[in-house]
């Protein structure tokens, strides 16, 4: 063994936890690596020979050599032909002991490290607000969670398949920002008859997400330190992305008919833009009336202001037809219409999309290309495959059916079970009920009480701005059959009613 070379320390840096899931001669690079940077070997050191430190350690010379050959690539060794190998005298006394400045650092008063600290002004606001956590897994009342057991996976493999063959490598290159041709023209077919839309492929965005679309709204629209118009109450979601551009967000009342417009026309805020959910407003989930909707449209012309209406789940309407989007109620071209797959297919398929006045098309398309490019292009033809054959109508059409029968199942669930404690308010459609508490009962202690049994029970209150905030529950049940949703209901009962 050369000199001063410790194998002892050696070893015991090979037992790192953080190393145990890497190859042999990746732990032994690695860990020669950090008692480089630790300083535990200094520059000039010469390290063992490959053969000696192999036998050593009980390991082949190979494996030993791998790792002296990647050191040497990275620059922290240099290997002397006829004399072995030495720790590098440049490495540079910036580099030597960097380890050892960190735990340092990390061993300061935990008011140095503070999260969030360096950050820009805008960067420590979004971290401030939070974020909106998505449920991950299926739970009792979880909002916003299709039914996804039932998905036609087989035939959406079989697809996907298709797909492939038919473009092969095309499919591995970077797409259209604006999204794959066959899709948009399905989106827009699908629009036109299905939400009474007025749209042409070309005025299609595909996105990621509706919160990608909130948030180019929220950067393009209106500048930091603007105001913008919102529901009271509204989508946390939409809120949060508005808040992250450092827009000032001026809620405009909602009544049994939707947004009130008196106060549209009364507003003298100079926002230039509204961010409405006609079709079931969130949470409320009543339906903006017509008459709200055209003059809407009107204040919209008039005043040379932007409607982004946020179509989330209008597909699931239960009492009758569903209303016509604004969008293709509106000659003016000021609607930006916010549709989505996630609630319709799966959340995991990640894919949204807008559908857009003409004027706006190239530069959403741009701002959309610097954020992340464009959506997988093999998700996409594979989505234009399942609507053009007519998979799409079919599995709305069934989930429409079942989320009915669970929606009643759910009021069923809770005049049986909490009767006295909740008075739900259902609507015309939706994947989710708002409830509100008797009197008696607060939003916190249902909560927590609720907790105690792992229910996470969605407040109303959060989605208020201003005083006046109702007490109360948003219980989602798309996702629950009927019998998981009144064992739940009763294991929220028993819970709630135990002090």
């Amino acid at each position: 063994m050369a000199q001063n070379f410790e194998l002892e320390t050696l070893n015991m840096r090979l037992k790192d936890p953080e190393l145990a899931s890497l190859d042999l001669h990746q732990r032994i690079q690695r860990a020669l690596r950090g008692l480089i940077l630790d300083a535990a070997l200094g520059p000039g050191m010469k390290l063992p020979a490959s053969r000696a430190l192999a036998k050593s350690l009980a390991v082949s010379r190979d494996t030993v050599e791998s790792a002296y050959v990647q050191l040497q690539r990275d620059g922290f060794i240099q290997r002397r032909e006829g004399s072995g190998s030495y720790v590098c005298e440049n490495i540079g006394a910036q580099l030597r002991g960097a380890a050892r400045q960190r735990r340092r650092v990390q061993e300061q008063p935990q008011a140095v490290r503070q999260p969030g600290s360096g950050l820009s002004r805008r960067g420590r606001g979004i971290f401030d607000q939070g974020g909106v956590a998505d449920q991950q897994a299926v739970r009792a009342f979880a909002t916003g969670l299709p039914e996804t057991r039932n998905f036609a996976l087989a035939t959406w493999e079989r697809l996907q398949r298709q797909v492939l063959k038919d473009y092969r490598g095309n499919v591995l290159l970077h797409g259209d920002p604006q999204g794959a041709e066959p899709l948009r023209k399905a989106i827009a077919a699908y629009l036109n008859l299905e939400r009474g839309a007025k749209v042409r492929p070309e005025q299609i965005l595909v996105l990621s997400s509706t919160r990608q679309a909130l948030f180019l709204c929220a950067q393009l629209l209106a500048d930091a330190g603007q105001p913008i118009l919102m529901e009271n109450p509204g989508y946390f979601g939409a809120r949060k992305a508005f808040e992250a551009a450092e827009l000032l967000i001026n809620p405009i009342d909602v009544d049994e008919q939707g947004i009130r417009s008196d106060l549209l026309q009364a507003d003298r805020s100079g926002a230039r833009c509204v961010y409405v959910t006609p079709s079931h407003q969130y949470p409320t989930g009543v339906t903006l009336s017509l008459e709200r909707r055209l003059e809407l449209i009107r204040w919209a012309a008039e005043h040379d202001k932007w409607i982004i209406e946020d179509d989330y789940d209008s597909e699931f309407h239960y009492q009758g037809l569903p209303t016509a989007c604004v969008q293709g109620l509106d000659p003016y071209q000021r609607t930006l219409y916010v549709g989505t797959f996630s609630k319709t297919l799966y959340p995991g398929l990640r894919m949204g999309y807008m559908a857009l006045p003409e004027e706006l098309l190239p530069v959403f398309s741009a701002a959309r290309s610097i954020m992340d490019g464009h959506t997988p292009q093999v998700l996409q033809l594979t989505l234009a495959r399942f609507m053009e054959e007519g998979h799409y109508n079919a599995h709305v059409r069934a989930m429409r059916k079942l989320y009915a029968e669970r929606r009643q199942a759910m009021l069923e669930a809770i005049e049986r079970h909490l009767s006295g404690i909740v008075r739900a308010l259902p609507p015309p459609g939706g994947l989710q009920i708002p409830c509100l508490l008797e009197p008696g009962w607060s939003e916190a202690l249902t909560q927590q009480r609720a907790a105690r049994v792992g229910i996470q029970l969605p407040g109303l209150s959060r989605l208020y701005a201003g005083e006046h905030q109702q007490q109360g529950w948003l219980l989602g049940y798309a996702a629950l059959s009927s019998h998981e949703i009144d064992t739940a209901m009763a294991r929220l009962a028993q819970a709630l009613n135990t002090p």
